[in-house]
């Protein structure tokens, strides 16, 4: 069992109603941080005393899967690479374990102020954006003054996700593992020594926060999207993420299609 497991098996379970319940009170601050997997076993095996783990009929570290959509001169992607202020994300995120799909269109203005919504999405059109999923990402765009492209999958990311509420109410964190990336003609990429740690504080800093700092870790510009691309293809601008891709997916493992 690797470090991260066992650290996050040893903590008392909370339910999703709970957890849910302690979510709805929460103006989120959040904070990613790319670590290598024995580091991210040390943190996490210093969490403090009450800290509970998400679990859903007996299991803790839950499947998902999301789909990217994108132009063909991958817009969304450029946006992001050149941090334009004005940007948008699309994809449908699958609860595997669960059965459900969702289309989210996360999108930031030019005021700087970023929104995410979320529709329910037939579970079999998750690689796919029907008429329906064109019309809600036309809505979406306009409301932040961007036409919205001609959009096709792009690229997949699958990961396993252990939720954690932290004992003080006020935060919570996430921490992903198995993260893989698929492209489009089937090129795929696994990261078996990757984690990613988001934490969810309702102002300043959460107790993993704190943690990750004493034990000089500091906050990552990492996105599942573009920095998977941008890992995929090197042929495409990736200055934003230069860090995190030198650091942490230098051993990554790349099978072609």
């Amino acid at each position: 069992m690797s470090g991260v497991a066992q650290a996050l098996g040893r903590l008392e379970p909370v339910s999703l109603a709970e957890l849910t319940a302690a979510a709805a009170l929460l103006t989120r601050v959040d904070r990613k941080y790319a670590l290598h997997a024995r580091d991210a076993g040390a943190v996490l095996g210093r969490l403090p005393e009450g800290t509970r783990a998400l679990e859903i009929d007996g299991e803790r570290s839950l499947a998902y899967a999301s789909c990217y959509f994108d132009s063909p001169d991958l817009l969304a992607y450029r946006l992001a690479a050149h941090g334009r202020r004005r940007r948008f994300k699309l994809r449908t995120r699958t609860y595997v374990d669960a059965g459900r799909s969702y289309l989210e269109l996360k999108t930031r203005g030019g005021r700087g102020t970023t929104v995410k919504e979320r529709i329910e999405y037939a579970l079999d059109d998750r690689e796919v954006l029907t008429d329906d999923g064109r019309a809600y990402a036309d809505e979406g765009l306009a409301a932040i003054g961007l036409a919205a492209p001609p959009l096709a999958p792009v690229v997949e990311t699958t990961y396993r996700r252990t939720t954690l509420l932290l004992p003080d109410g006020a935060s919570r964190a996430t921490v992903d593992t198995e993260l893989a990336w698929q492209l489009d003609d089937g090129t795929t990429m696994r990261t078996p020594g990757l984690v990613i740690v988001e934490t969810k504080a309702s102002s300043g800093a959460g107790p993993v926060d704190r943690l990750l700092w004493r034990a000089g870790h500091r906050p990552d510009r990492v996105s599942k999207f573009a920095t998977g691309l941008a890992a995929l293809r090197p042929d495409l601008p990736s200055n934003r993420w230069h860090g995190v891709l030198r650091r942490c997916f230098a051993d990554a493992e790349r099978i072609a299609a």
